[in-house]
């Protein structure tokens, strides 16, 4: 499996591009203007309590309030807040917590207005960035994310990620942590620790115990609302969160940008280092370079393309996601319409769960899958399914499918989700769209594999533009058709046609019927 990370850099924004053997299955984009990311923590001031929402609103600088509920306080608020108005007024130098007396912790199912007052100094951290009109939400329990640890202060709890199995592995985990952690954090061990030594351990909760105290060295001057502690730029959190041994490639088309995406990963693993290339070219873009473009083009809309045939139809609502799963007009080599509808329904599970990380797809998505009348061919594929979300970063939930062939799925929307425009103005209709150019090719691909097999002689009547890309260049569209399927199919430019219009012939010239 090659696993590569594509960037690229333009003056406002960089996008982020992560290939699993050449397919696109993550898409992020970084803009100079995204001031509230994931991670970010602020000094800011409580602007109003609300006791019917057991909430509270917080001005953190975005022209919509903060939300923050109660449950998100944390057990060691009081701690928190007396520390952060010690720290203000310049009584506490030493940032570490092994002398600080720690408060009495707030009442789980306390209320708001017991615990936290209108303009009162608080440290919040943006746990989901702001989506369509609400602001970020926020949470008041911190957390610094390393590469392999996560370290919570005003705790003393230490936890082993679910993902890593082995409890004598576990075991040694915690025993180890334990052993380096210091008085007053909690530590969260993340699955990529797993067989990593003390000194890689310990190097990593010395970087964040140095952004902690460099966070608190900002409080005594800094303003209400500003932000004091920033996430990684994106590479490196990026890489921080998704990279591991399996990375063979990554590609940037900016230099600043490579050397500090070199230096990040001479620290974190300098093995790897290597990988590291500054991709140069003055003629393709090093998107067209890696065929993300196209992908793009073809996987951001409303229907999706599959192989044999089958597309995905996906629906957005106020309330959740629909994705509707088609056979489509494909050759059916199945014996029975069971092994037809199970064949489709695991094609289309593997495009699903890529698509849900490639639009960052979050809250209720409901599939419906082609109905299986067979209990075992349900639980294959619920199986499967959940098998393709495995490597999702993003929390999720699953349901078996219903009798109905319905599959419920609750995935957590951090961040606002990648909607990319395919839709292209039709030079045929002034007020018109038609799908990005580019389809048409995957559909005339998709229509000759199945008019082949009945057709020994076949004639495509094309536009001249689609007609000179097909048959252009070597090696051409056309060749490579060849020497797939071992027949040669003759292309006819057509002027009177509209620029995505085909049809096939055979050799008397008699239209080939597409159903």
């Amino acid at each position: 499996m090659n696993k590569e990370l594509i960037i690229r850099s333009s003056s406002d924004s960089v996008d982020f591009a992560l290939l699993k053997d050449g397919k696109l299955i993550e898409l992020h984009k970084e803009e100079e203007t995204s001031n509230f990311q994931v991670g970010d923590i602020f000094i800011a001031k409580i602007r109003k309590p609300v006791a019917g929402l057991n909430a509270a609103f917080v001005n953190v600088g975005f022209e919509k309030d903060a939300f923050l509920h109660y449950h998100d306080l944390g057990p060691n608020l009081t701690s928190q807040l007396k520390f952060i108005k010690l720290v203000s007024a310049g009584k506490i130098k030493d940032f570490s917590l092994k002398n600080f007396q720690f408060e009495k912790e707030i009442d789980k199912d306390g209320t708001i207005t017991d615990v936290i007052n209108a303009n009162q100094s608080i440290l919040v951290q943006v746990v989901k960035e702001p989506i369509s009109t609400k602001g970020p939400r926020i949470s008041a329990e911190l957390s610094l994310a390393g590469r392999f640890i996560v370290l919570v202060p005003f705790s003393d709890r230490v936890s082993i990620s679910q993902k890593i199995e082995d409890k004598k592995e576990k075991d040694r985990l915690k025993k180890l942590v334990q052993s380096i952690k210091p008085k007053g954090f909690g530590v969260i061990v993340r699955t990529v620790a797993e067989g990593k030594n003390t000194a890689e351990l310990e190097k990593d909760l010395q970087n964040l115990l140095s952004r902690w105290s460099a966070m608190y060295k900002k409080l005594p001057t800094a303003h209400h609302p500003s932000k004091v502690l920033g996430e990684l730029n994106r590479a490196s959190s990026i890489l921080r969160d998704v990279f591991n041994d399996t990375f063979t490639s990554i590609q940037i088309d900016d230099e600043e940008l490579y050397h500090q995406t070199k230096d990040y990963l001479q620290e974190i693993a300098p093995s790897k280092q290597s990988i590291v290339k500054f991709y140069q070219s003055n003629d393709t873009p090093i998107f067209e370079k890696f065929n993300i473009e196209r992908q793009i083009k073809t996987s951001f809309g409303k229907t999706v393309s599959m192989s044999k045939g089958a597309y995905l139809i996906i629906e957005h609502t106020e309330a959740l996601h629909v994705i509707d799963v088609n056979s489509g007009n494909r050759s059916n080599k199945a014996t029975n319409q069971e092994d037809t509808a199970m064949e489709v329904n695991m094609i289309a599970a593997a495009e699903i769960a890529r698509q849900l990380r490639l639009r960052d797809m979050g809250g209720i998505i409901v599939v419906d899958f082609i109905d299986m009348s067979n209990p075992e061919n349900r639980k294959v594929l619920f199986d499967f399914l959940r098998e393709e979300m495995s490597d999702d970063k993003a929390k999720h939930k699953i349901l078996p499918p219903s009798k109905f062939g319905l599959v419920q799925i609750t995935r957590q929307r951090v961040r606002p989700e990648r909607n990319i425009k395919t839709r292209e103005e039709d030079p045929n209709n002034e007020n018109g769209e038609i799908e990005a150019p580019i389809l048409i090719i995957d559909k005339i691909n998709a229509d000759l594999e199945r008019v082949l097999k009945t057709h020994k002689k076949v004639v495509l009547n094309v536009h001249p533009f689609v007609a000179a890309y097909l048959s252009k260049g070597f090696p051409s569209l056309r060749s490579k058709w060849f020497l797939e399927h071992k027949k040669w199919v003759k292309i006819i430019p057509r002027d009177a046609y509209t620029y995505l219009e085909y049809h096939f012939f055979d050799n008397k010239g008699n239209a080939i019927t597409e159903d």
